[in-house]
């Protein structure tokens, strides 16, 4: 989520420091999706890995930016939600 947000602060990578917020924090999410695929199957954890991104960044979006939060879109985040305990639970 982190870096997904700092994206737009970049202005296009144009920015120095919001551009290497957006470096450290993609590497320190991808060293953490890499941890928990030592104990998850690695569908389950990439799965999760999107699903936890996409959802706190549109929340994060919604919250920061006032992008729309209209019903279907909070419908929308209750799906990605359930559907990442569904193969949290599952594995």
């Amino acid at each position: 989520m982190a870096w997904a947000i700092g994206l737009k602060y970049t202005e296009g990578f144009t920015r120095l420091w919001p551009s290497v917020w957006v470096a450290v924090t993609m590497a320190v999410s991808l060293w953490l999706l890499g941890v928990a695929m030592k104990s998850l199957p690695v569908g389950t954890a990439y799965s999760v890995w999107v699903g936890v991104g996409a959802v706190g960044t549109v929340i994060l979006g919604i919250v920061l930016f006032h992008e729309p939060a209209n019903a279907a879109r909070l419908i929308c985040i209750a799906l990605i939600v359930a559907g990442i305990v569904g193969l949290k639970v599952t594995a």
